[in-house]
């Protein structure tokens, strides 16, 4: 366990204090001295190597020279002051120059005393100058040469003096310090069997380096470490959930489920959807509560398997209930499914933050007598007065758009808790999926129902818009209707895209009425008013639907074959690749117009090109990671999960399937890590609980 050396307060670190250490605390979470040296370099700049005057150009990054500086003084006044000096090597002559905190740094600087500065060249008025260098003394030989971190900063740092370098000084001063002392997390076992340093030798690898195999040396044993111990908190969970947490035995296959199979199935299921369906019931038999991740593309019918889902759970006598991320598409759920059980007989309802208070205390009654079989609501089903006479299934629809805490109460409303279906239609990566999902049985769909025509997209600059605009007249005269989405609500002073309001003005222009029926919908307007424009939109009654992103997830207009998204290269891959979900779902050919600005950078273009490429989410999804990292994918992280500070999911794919592979062993090995050699790794985790509170058992 981490010893009171680096349980120490940052403030009692000399050269820190209170003040510095409040700024600290505020900027940077930093509070303790080991929290200080869990604060590691971004990247380094290589001080190894010295240039003459004579040897700058204008093209050279960050370099060093050794000389003295003859002459320092302060040149204008008011806001155009500054602090200008003379450097001189045995080779030439160059002016440094300083706009900020003049008075302290001229008390630093000392006349014709051998120094080093470093800083980036600049030339101006033919002549070379380097403004606000570094500048050191050879006083004990303490000058940096070698590697030289560089840490993440804010500006309030940097105006209490905290820049990367002081940062540096603060680290070193802890890693001299006669008080040093760290001990060890990882047991013996672990280190010998990966040949990872000790904790104590790689601080100083990874901050005070002397090569870039050093560097590279101390990253891995603090990544290993990170990668670890995040797997084994995953790993721990998910034996203690099926250790500790009993759940009902579905033991039936009856009425509901039979009926609705027989004769109610609007397609046969894919043998994808067959296959999850099985490990469903396997799971849900077991007297366990089953704990699963459907994941599935857009369109792959992870609808009707949920469906399917609770009606196994009333087979059995119990309720269900699905909660959506959205009014929208928890409007979508009941409508959908309302329609399709229609004749079972099934008593259904629906729960918002909209329902009238009427409503809502007869629903509650009804719910808590029984006589609701399936409740489909929002965030408005985990309120505390909504209470289930008998839940059998719990199923989230886009998991990643509740909190941890949300989720836990709506499955932690009875004794015996209900088993939990979580589903996402951002396709993931496996390994990225294994982490985030970790405690969880992963099951995917990775096929769309036969009889889909594959939607075609392209790509279309801005300047092809009235072409564009002829299209969608032939689309709609032909009795289809459209999608029109923008990035944005209001003008941006910094992005140059077009004002939702300002195109949906031009749009009513070349589109009239009565020949062309506009609607608009975005996140500010009322629910009520977002209802009635996507029933006018489902009904037909409005043919293009002039939208900002709060259509990406659960609207489902089979009669919609056109998807026309503005400013393209604005948007993430997965996001288009979910916009691009919202056409092809009824019988006619669909359409994905991908529309930007001539001027394309590199990353947009790659992004678009894979559009065009592929209509297969998890091939995009692989991409996006490579593009842009997990960050996008996830949404809100995870209760901690994911607060990582030295490894890269992506980058470090391998490291994090080396040490999930180790801590699965582990952990079937000594569950309770109740071995004297797993000593450390059980107080470790008892700290972290301390200190973070308990999340065991939420997914």
């Amino acid at each position: 366990m981490q010893n009171q050396f680096e349980n120490t307060p940052i403030e009692y670190l000399k050269g820190v204090g209170p003040l510095k250490g409040e700024v600290f605390k505020t900027e940077l979470g930093i509070f303790t001295f080991g929290d200080l040296l869990n604060h590691y370099p971004f990247r380094y700049i290589d001080r190894s190597k010295f240039y003459s005057v004579k040897d700058l150009n204008e093209d050279m990054p960050f370099v060093q020279l050794k000389g003295k500086i003859s002459e320092i003084h302060e040149v204008g006044e008011g806001r155009g002051k500054r602090l200008s000096g003379t450097f001189t090597d045995d080779t030439g002559t160059i002016e440094l120059v300083w706009f900020k905190h003049i008075k302290w740094i001229k008390e630093t600087i000392t006349i014709n005393k051998l120094c080093i500065i470093f800083g980036k060249p600049a030339l101006f008025n033919r002549s070379f100058n380097m403004v606000h260098p570094e500048v050191e003394y050879f006083e004990n030989n303490t000058v940096s040469i070698g590697m030289q971190p560089v840490y993440n900063l804010t500006e309030k740092l940097k105006s209490h003096r905290l820049d990367s370098k002081s940062i540096s000084k603060l680290i070193l001063t802890l890693l001299h310090s006669s008080g040093y002392c760290i001990e060890e997390i990882l047991p013996e076992y672990i280190q010998s069997k990966f040949q990872l340093k000790s904790r104590g030798e790689a601080y100083k690898m990874v901050h005070a380096p002397k090569s870039n195999l050093d560097i590279s040396e101390g990253q891995h044993r603090f990544k290993f470490e990170e990668l670890f111990f995040l797997n084994l908190k995953i790993s721990g969970l998910k034996s203690k959930r099926k250790r500790d947490v009993s759940g009902f035995v579905f033991h039936k296959i009856d009425y509901f489920f039979n009926t609705f199979y027989n004769s109610h199935l609007p397609f046969n299921l894919t043998n994808a959807q067959k296959k999850v369906l099985k490990e469903i019931r396997a799971d849900m038999a077991t007297g366990k509560q089953m704990n699963r991740l459907l994941q599935g593309d857009v369109g792959s019918g992870k609808t009707i398997v949920a469906l399917l889902c609770m009606l196994i759970s009333l087979d059995n006598n119990k309720q269900a209930a699905i909660m959506a991320p959205t009014e929208i598409l928890a409007h979508q759920h009941f409508d959908s499914i309302s329609q399709l059980t229609l004749g079972l007989g099934l008593r259904i309802a629906l729960l918002t933050g909209n329902t009238k208070k009427s409503q809502k205390a007869k629903l509650l009654n009804e719910l808590i007598e029984g006589e609701i079989d399936i409740v489909i609501g929002t965030h408005a089903i985990i309120e505390p007065d909504v209470i289930f006479k008998d839940p059998g299934i719990v199923i989230i629809d886009e998991q990643h758009r509740f909190g941890v805490a949300q989720r836990a109460k709506l499955w932690n409303k009875h004794s015996t808790p209900p088993h939990v279906l979580v589903m996402t239609a951002t396709p993931i990566p496996r390994t990225l999926a294994m982490t985030i999902y970790g405690d969880l049985d992963v099951s995917k769909i990775d096929q769309i129902p036969e009889g889909r025509i594959e939607i075609k997209t392209v790509h279309r600059f801005e300047t092809k818009r009235h072409e564009l605009f002829n299209f969608l007249k032939l689309e709609i005269g032909n009795g289809r209707q459209v999608y029109y989405v923008y990035p944005l609500i209001a003008e941006s002073e910094k992005l140059d895209y077009q004002n939702l309001m300002d195109g949906y003005h031009k749009l009513k222009i070349e589109f009239p009425e009565p020949t062309y029926m506009l609607g608009m919908i975005h996140g500010k307007m009322k629910a009520k008013e977002k209802e009635r424009v996507m029933a006018a939109f489902s009904k037909g009654t409005i043919n293009m639907l002039v939208s900002t992103t709060v259509i990406e997830v659960g609207v489902n207009v089979t009669n919609a074959t056109v998807m026309v998204i503005e400013n393209s290269e604005r948007f993430g891959l997965t996001q288009l690749h979910q916009l691009r979900g919202r056409v092809g779902r009824g019988q006619h050919q669909s359409y994905c117009i991908l529309l930007s600005s001539i001027k394309l950078g590199a990353i947009a273009r790659k992004r678009l090109e894979a559009m065009i490429g592929t209509t297969d989410g998890f091939e995009i999804a692989n991409l996006d990671l490579k593009l842009r990292g997990p960050g996008d994918l996830l949404g809100t992280q995870q209760s901690g999960l994911l607060e990582l500070k030295i490894s890269d999911l992506v980058k470090d794919e391998d490291l994090l399937l080396k040490t999930r592979r180790e801590t699965d062993d582990l952990i079937v090995k000594d569950p309770l890590l109740n071995l004297t050699e797993n000593r450390r790794l059980r107080q470790w985790l008892d700290k972290q609980k301390r200190l973070k509170g308990d999340w065991g058992g939420i997914s």
